[in-house]
């Protein structure tokens, strides 16, 4: 994985600092080419990995992609699943039965409606597979190595400790898309020890990772154990602490962990993407020479 990974939530009004920033961010990016112009202020400051949501409107981004095969031929996309907002918003508009005839096209929804919950209780699993590739419809012929599960649904099924679905998530990825799963989480420590037990060794998982403790639930003391003594490649997110800590102070924190493989951030402006970019790799360097010296 790339070091820095560029992320989608400005686009959407998702702001953890101002509700105000976050309504100023829908306007500012209300047509598609405003996205795809902030993507290319990111690729300038060398960023080529995109990770965002299976949003309706990232159907418009990954046709513009798709189509200038040349100018992105070293781009990557990470998507990730499912965007539950979608479903609700769906279902809210459309009702369950018609939502899910929207997404879910074909045999299975015949036979759910035929046998009810007898028969998504039997093949959860499949409605799982049929999800995924539903999703993923937008992103044919473009570059995605990894493809991640939402915390959404990441850390619901920790919950419920329906394991089996974490095993055929993988598989699924792996065999039909041939790439990596990914997992993203509020809870770290307890995925990483589940993903272990059944079998799924040195996992991607993007998590929240900051110095105040925000969104990191167990706790800092128990993720940074979980770095130093454990097999895992971290994307760390959420780096500033929803906006609590000052940006030079959380990026020198985040590049001086072990096992951090890639550092998650979005911005809406030019300035702001070089600012952090340019940061990550003077911390980056700092602590690379740091670590020669002591060896």
């Amino acid at each position: 994985m790339d070091r820095i990974l560029f992320g989608d939530n400005q686009f959407f009004s998702i702001n953890h600092v101002s509700e105000h920033k976050a309504n100023l961010q829908s306007i500012k990016f209300k047509e598609d080419k405003s996205i795809l112009d902030t993507i290319d202020d990111a690729r300038i400051e060398g960023i080529e990995t995109f990770m965002c949501t299976t949003h309706d409107r990232m159907n418009g981004i990954a046709e513009n992609i798709r189509s200038n095969k040349e100018k992105y031929s070293h781009f990557s996309i990470y998507p990730c699943m499912p965007y539950a907002h979608k479903y609700a918003n769906a279902i809210t508009e459309h009702g369950i039965l018609k939502t899910i005839k929207q997404y879910i096209p074909g045999n299975f929804f015949n036979s759910l409606f035929k046998g009810g919950m007898a028969v998504f209780s039997k093949d959860y699993i499949s409605l799982m597979e049929l999800m995924i590739d539903s999703e993923m419809k937008m992103f044919i012929d473009i570059n995605t190595p990894v493809i991640f599960l939402q915390n959404v649904v990441t850390d619901l099924l920790l919950g419920l400790q329906m394991n089996d679905i974490f095993s055929a998530f993988c598989n699924h990825v792996k065999n039909k898309y041939n790439a990596e799963p990914g997992f993203i989480t509020m809870n770290m420590p307890k995925l990483l020890g589940v993903l272990e037990n059944i079998g799924i060794t040195n996992p991607i998982i993007c998590c929240s990772i900051n110095k105040t403790g925000f969104r990191m639930s167990g706790g800092i003391d128990q993720y940074e154990s979980v770095l130093k003594l454990k097999e895992v490649r971290i994307i760390a997110m959420q780096v500033l602490g929803g906006g609590s800590i000052p940006v030079k102070d959380a990026i020198e924190y985040v590049c001086q962990l072990p096992n951090v493989e890639s550092i998650l951030f979005g911005a809406s402006s030019k300035q702001n993407i070089h600012q952090t970019v340019a940061l990550i790799n003077e911390f980056d360097n700092k602590y690379k020479l740091q670590n020669e010296l002591v060896f």
